[in-house]
């Protein structure tokens, strides 16, 4: 699953001036860390899907990941954020299985 937070996606409609409609890729890039990586990093650009693995929709404005992407995911979730003070994204991954056994716990 991908999670866009209302002022990542505002960001991301004012960097990129999108209309509704256009996409967001999410692919890796080969160098900086993710909270579930060393030596890669979260990538995006403005492009339109071709095989979508996952996709999330807000604001008209289409968040995907490419199945050639898929690994990067591990079965985890994506949540993008926003910082207001360096005016830019945060990706967090999260851990699928753990979010279940929480709810699950709270039963």
């Amino acid at each position: 699953m991908i999670k866009v937070l209302p002022d990542a996606a505002s960001w991301f409609k004012r960097e990129f001036d999108l209309e509704p409609g256009e996409g967001i890729r999410i692919t890796a890039k080969g160098y900086g860390s993710t909270n579930k990586h060393e030596g890669i990093s979260i990538s995006i650009w403005q492009a339109q899907p071709e095989h979508i693995f996952l996709e999330t929709t807000v604001d008209g404005i289409l968040f995907f990941v490419e199945e050639v992407d898929e690994w990067l995911f591990n079965h985890d979730d994506l949540v993008i954020g926003y910082d207001h003070r360096l005016d830019e994204p945060i990706y967090e991954f999260t851990d699928f299985q753990k979010n279940i056994d929480l709810v699950t716990k709270k039963k």
